[in-house]
């Protein structure tokens, strides 16, 4: 196998690809990347067993066929190289052969045949949606994910699709996050699934935020997912996703509209003084004004004070600061709508003219 392609055209692909290859893998080869060669177009793929990232570049093909090569060096090489370089890539026996320009690397090649393939089945539904449509929901919920759960179906996102509506949960058991949004097409029949927390990673990196079309399609084990000559292949999480509507508050008493950079920043510097641990906030809300407070061991005490347009009932909550930090973050609109009931209660987070995503909140003791 013999390859010419511009440094230009190969980096963005081999970074999308090489990012999904873990740094420690189980097998040698998961450290490789499989170059395929045919009819001057040139395929990379890599994988973790779980997730595969397949990019295509065109190229000069002078001999076809296929090799490995290390995924980090060969981005780290591609990012060294000047712009307007052309790489030449040719397989020699065990080894593989780089040159651009005046630089010279032989880099060691495994056995291409002992490639693993993610193993899919037919797909039973596909669709077609736009990329920015599909980010926005991801964004809006990704970070709410649990991280190694041992409640596994928590380590992803949650995915309904019925009729025109496409909708994103994800929560790691103290917060929570919905997002929801129309589709341009009825989807074929109705699917829920979970889409593993590394696809979810490896889908928003590859993305772009525009009206590209993506073309999504999905089995009873795995997604698949097309965007501008990438391809990501995922297994699916084999759970049951819980109930998520039942945690959704309804009917609640308090509600406040605040200022959102106000209100994050007064987070931000209370939260310096938190429990390192516990990283515990106290709001106290009364007439004309919501406190916020934060103790540590230290006997250390941070105390902000924001004006808010409320004359009902005085209420002390706990809330774990960072939580109420990243929902704040997640909303767009320059004003919150903050939803409350009681000490016990969790509390709603959203923006006050777009109620296509909300995010909830459980309450700590303090």
């Amino acid at each position: 196998m013999k390859i010419l392609v511009e440094r230009d055209k190969l980096l963005m692909p081999v970074g999308l690809v090489a990012g999904v290859v873990e740094r420690r893998q189980t097998l040698p080869i998961l450290a490789y990347l499989l170059l395929r060669a045919t009819d001057n177009k040139i395929t990379m793929i890599g994988t973790d067993l779980e997730v595969e990232m397949v990019a295509t570049v065109e190229g000069k093909v002078k001999e076809s066929g296929d090799m490995t090569v290390p995924a980090r060096k060969l981005l780290d090489i591609c990012r060294a190289l000047p712009e307007g370089a052309e790489i030449g890539l040719a397989k020699q026996g065990s080894k593989v052969a780089l040159k651009a320009g005046k630089s010279r690397f032989t880099l060691t090649s495994l056995i291409a045949t002992d490639f693993p393939k993610v193993e899919t089945e037919t797909f039973d539904d596909t669709l077609q949606l736009t990329a920015s449509l599909l980010k926005r929901v991801l964004e809006a919920t990704s970070f709410c994910m649990a991280l190694q759960d041992v409640r596994y179906y928590l380590n992803g996102v949650y995915i309904e699709l019925e009729n025109r509506s496409l909708r994103a949960v994800a929560t790691d058991g103290h917060r929570m996050a919905v997002s929801e949004a129309t589709l341009e097409q009825d989807f074929p029949s109705t699917r829920h699934f979970i889409v593993p927390r590394k696809a979810v990673q490896e889908i928003l990196r590859l993305l772009p935020n525009d009206e590209t079309t993506v073309n999504l399609m999905v089995g009873q084990n795995h997604l698949r997912l097309t965007v501008s000559g990438l391809t990501v292949t995922s297994k699916l999480i084999d759970g049951k996703f819980p109930d998520y509507r039942k945690v959704i508050p309804t009917g609640q008493t308090k509600i406040l509209i605040l200022e959102r950079e106000t209100f994050r920043e007064a987070l931000n510097r209370t939260a310096i003084l938190a429990n390192e641990k516990y990283r515990g906030v106290r709001l106290n809300l009364e007439p004309g004004k919501l406190s916020i407070t934060a103790h540590n061991p230290d006997q250390e005490e941070a105390v902000e004070e924001v004006e808010v347009a409320y004359n009902g009932e005085p209420l002390e909550i706990g809330f774990n600061v960072n939580y109420l930090t990243d929902a704040t973050s997640a909303v767009g609109s320059p004003e919150i709508r903050l939803g409350l009931s009681d000490a016990s209660s969790s509390c709603t987070l959203q923006s006050p003219s777009d109620s296509s995503t909300e995010y909830i909140v459980m309450p700590m003791r303090l």
